[in-house]
């Protein structure tokens, strides 16, 4: 019994590395992918070390300088500085930060529920449990999701906790919508009618049976949602609905950079320009993830 044991050990991990392998050189041959991978990584690594790695840390909060205010690009500042004198390449590093718990919190809070609710009205098609969760969704859905948040920001006061809650209470719907698809078909398929015939719960059918067939188009779409959410919360901010100044948003700061175009220029274009980059290697490792799952669309 142990020698049998050990061989089913053996033999499932030597299935995840092979699939693993398989995995990583579908992502590969996209080099665009790749490019984007080791951009966000390089990026996450500058946000978590922003204090040891930015020239100027003091600059991300209450910090003034008139004597070196709207300067130029130069070797001392290389994005320039704002209209009071800090390093704007500080806070655009300081801003991913903001950017990236932003993102993180928003899919952590709008996903569970997403899917739970896409699992019960797939399994449950055609009863009235998947057309009160449907039609719910569908109302949500119709709301461009920037209205709706904005909608629910501007009840709220402006900060990052009530911009993470307005954003998540609208972003769930699209969840909802991919796994009952994906259900409503999986529930035709022979692995969930044996696990029916030998008795397996409902539960045990949902969360053990179709949902790992979900993961791999939910986690698609949760990098390409990303860049989306980082968007809308960047929206959010540049209409003082987010972080609040002092603090480095990157939304905040391209909102303070337009007052002063074109001739203080760099104030709002490097901050734009950092929002692009970190949508762009979301989108590209996203592009990747659907060769690596051979997803279609998401």
């Amino acid at each position: 019994m142990t020698n049998r044991n050990s061989f089913i050990n053996i033999f499932s991990k030597t299935k995840r590395r092979r699939s693993f392998s398989r995995g990583w050189y579908n992502f590969s041959r996209n080099p665009l992918s790749v490019v984007g991978m080791i951009i966000l990584l390089l990026i996450i690594f500058a946000a978590i070390f922003a204090p040891y790695i930015t020239p100027f840390p003091e600059h991300a909060g209450a910090f003034t300088n008139f004597r070196e205010a709207s300067k130029p690009p130069s070797s001392t500042y290389i994005f320039g500085t704002d209209s009071i004198g800090r390093d704007i390449f500080t806070r655009v590093i300081f801003g991913y930060r903001f950017s990236l718990i932003l993102s993180i919190v928003v899919l952590a809070l709008s996903i569970p529920p997403g899917v739970i609710f896409g699992l019960i009205a797939g399994y449950y098609q055609g009863t009235w449990i998947e057309i009160i969760i449907m039609r719910i969704t569908d109302v949500f859905i119709a709301v461009p999701p920037f209205v709706l948040a904005l909608a629910v920001a501007a009840m709220l006061s402006p900060n990052l906790f009530n911009q993470m809650m307005a954003i998540s209470f609208v972003w769930w719907t699209w969840y909802c919508r991919l796994v009952y698809t994906m259900t409503t078909s999986l529930c035709h398929e022979d692995f969930v009618t044996e696990a029916k015939l030998v008795g397996a719960s409902k539960t045990h059918i949902l969360f053990r049976e179709i949902l790992p067939n979900c993961m791999g188009p939910i986690l698609t779409k949760m990098t390409l949602d990303m860049g989306l959410v980082i968007i809308v919360g960047s929206s959010l901010s540049f209409i003082g609905l987010g972080v609040q100044p002092p603090k480095s948003d990157l939304g905040t700061m391209i909102a303070e950079g337009a007052r002063r175009l074109p001739s203080e220029w760099w104030a709002a274009v490097f901050p734009a320009i950092a929002i692009i980059v970190v949508i762009l290697a979301f989108n590209l490792l996203g592009d990747g993830l659907k060769d690596v799952f051979n997803i279609e669309e998401v």
